[in-house]
């Protein structure tokens, strides 16, 4: 969340970048954190000058003892007692602003840095880089694309190829579970497992440390980044004992962090993890939602970076790289999109989507998103370091991305990659898969 010396010190910021994300009511929300605020330190303030006054008070009374000022010394202790009472009502008008201000900074998103696009949804995003020799938002047909994977004319969409060679089964899923949880099969399952232990070892080589966390999460960890409370329904919830099914390896990764003070010469720390998400996805309906596109349950590895502010511009440039990396070694026709104000989620300060293109489908598929929070996720999860001048503790800057989501790089291999004698492999997932075609 946001922290109240930035809210304070640069209100007018603050509120322009609320703006720019196109969060409503931002000045009302401003005003009243800093009215909750003024509340909070007055009590405080008064508070405070009450104990000294009791204090000196108090020394008083054993020197009216002594000199028999019996009566004097009762009227004083009488005179603490009452204090003692309306010390107990500051302190609880102080504990219910201090909850107040928290519920209501739960509220307010991040705000966006000056490179963050105006705009207010997908439509307005920036197109940074493609390897397309044509790219144009909006329209049916893209051209030709660098690595040019696709043989032959054919173009099934993935749940007709899953279907042909016997990959994926959806109707099993759904009588085990229901929509949304596919049965991977055969093949299939072998080309999710490729992808996984491809993914990981590109990761390991890339200096990044695996973890295999759980993948049930307490409200604790879901509120250190943010997504809790949940806005918007998404996560699924274990009521009995309170646990939440993770949406992403974010949440758990992250919040290893959760307060913690790193030394300076620690970070940043890199972290790789692969693991199941689960998420409602309330409100999906349609096209969007056929095959793989969009699942209840799915396979995911992601990045988690914890750095000092100076560094995190560099260290989100080099997700962004490895993330970009990935696509080129599978051989895939992707995008980059700087994610305008509007459509950036609710932690970011600044987020770019990858998209690989279905031919099949003739549309774009996201992905990954590569995400710098600021401090906003490390506020919330009280993550700081230890500065090695200054010896002053500071907030940690948290930055992550899929690197990357499973479901649609499957349908993405499948469609592009489709030839009239079976689906070729990337030659990067030869030696996992075992080998070249799928037939």
């Amino acid at each position: 969340m946001l922290t109240l010396k930035m809210i304070t010190e640069e209100t007018e910021r603050v509120i322009s970048g609320l703006e720019k994300k196109r969060f409503k009511g931002a000045r009302e929300a401003i005003a009243e954190v800093m009215a909750i605020d003024k509340e909070r330190r007055e009590a405080q303030t008064q508070l405070d000058r009450n104990l000294s006054d009791a204090k000196k008070l108090a020394a008083e009374i054993g020197g009216l003892m002594k000199q028999g000022k019996k009566d004097e010394a009762e009227a004083i202790k009488a005179q603490v007692a009452a204090m003692k009472e309306t010390n107990a009502a500051l302190e609880q008008k102080k504990a219910a602003a201090e909850q107040a201000l928290n519920a209501k900074l739960c509220t307010i998103p991040n705000i966006p840095y000056d490179e963050v696009p105006e705009g207010s949804c997908a439509d307005d995003n920036w197109v940074v880089k493609s390897n397309l020799k044509e790219c144009r938002i909006g329209v049916d047909t893209v051209g030709n694309w660098d690595a040019n994977p696709v043989v032959g004319t054919a173009r099934l969409p993935h749940w007709e190829l899953a279907r042909k060679y016997d990959l994926i089964d959806f109707d099993l899923g759904v009588k085990i579970t229901g929509a949304g949880f596919p049965v991977y099969k055969g093949l299939g399952a072998r080309l999710q497992r490729a992808l996984i232990n491809f993914f990981l070892d590109e990761a390991r080589k890339s200096g990044y440390t695996e973890i295999m966390p759980p993948t049930v999460v307490n409200a604790a960890s879901g509120y250190g980044t943010g997504q809790l409370p949940d806005k918007e329904g998404q996560m699924y919830h274990c009521e009995m004992d309170d646990l939440y099914l993770i949406p992403t390896a974010e949440v758990p990764v992250t919040n290893i962090y959760r307060d913690v003070i790193l030394d300076e010469k620690d970070l940043p720390i890199k972290n790789c993890a692969y693991t199941q998400c689960f998420r409602r996805e309330a409100g999906s309906y349609g096209k969007e939602v056929r095959g793989l596109n969009r699942l209840h349950e799915f396979s995911k590895i992601e990045i988690v970076r914890i750095d000092k502010p100076e560094h995190s511009a560099e260290s989100h440039k080099e997700m962004l790289e490895h993330v970009e990396g990935l696509l080129k070694k599978l051989e895939l026709p992707y995008r980059i999109l700087r994610l305008c104000g509007g459509d950036a989620s609710f932690t970011s300060a600044i987020c770019y989507d990858f998209e690989v293109y279905s031919e099949a489908q003739k549309r774009w598929l996201e992905v990954s998103s590569v995400s710098n929070f600021d401090t906003y996720q490390a506020n919330r999860l009280k993550c700081r370091y230890r500065n090695s001048e200054t010896k002053k503790t500071e907030l940690c800057h948290t930055l992550n991305g899929s690197a990357l989501a499973l479901p649609r790089i499957v349908a993405s291999i499948m469609e592009n990659f489709q030839t009239e004698d079976g689906i070729r492999v990337p030659a990067a997932l030869v030696p996992y898969m075992g080998c070249d075609m799928i037939k």
